[in-house]
């Protein structure tokens, strides 16, 4: 709650992509945390920044997705993403559980918050666009699109 009601500066990064990645390291380093205390106290602090990491990844997630995305493609788009926003964590809910019953519930919280962070890395390295990508554009091109009669 703390994460969408301070969320406002999210409109105002630079490198919302960079962003995206760390707030994902963020929530795998949070889980994998989780996982290894035994404080209940700590457990929930850990859960709370998980949340926030979360939801600012997910802010920025949507921006991203409503910027680059053509107009004419953005229903099909906005489709595709919220499919995989709601069956990625049953899928994953699974695996966790699986691996859970074969090891252990510490194991599986841990190697998840562990797997996230290396994925978080993996796709921020192998996707230059992700890292590169910027949410508006600059004050120089939005003076450069309004008419030379306007600007006066």
């Amino acid at each position: 709650m703390v994460g969408a009601a301070t969320s406002g500066w999210t409109g105002r990064v630079r490198r919302p992509g960079i962003v995206v990645i760390a707030a994902g390291i963020a929530w795998g380093a949070a889980i994998a945390l989780f996982g290894l205390v035994r404080s209940l106290p700590l457990a929930l602090f850990f859960l709370a920044v998980a949340g926030m990491g979360d939801l600012i990844s997910e802010v920025l997630r949507n921006a991203l997705l409503q910027r680059y995305t053509p107009d004419q493609l953005r229903g099909r788009v906005s489709s595709l993403y919220l499919a995989q926003v709601t069956t990625a964590p049953a899928l994953g809910n699974v695996e966790a559980g699986a691996v859970a019953r074969l090891v252990s519930p510490a194991f599986s919280v841990v190697g998840g918050g562990l797997a996230y962070i290396a994925g978080a890395l993996i796709l921020g390295a192998a996707i230059p666009a992700l890292r590169h990508a910027k949410l508006s554009t600059g004050v120089a091109e939005h003076t450069a699109a309004i008419p030379q009669e306007s600007r006066t």
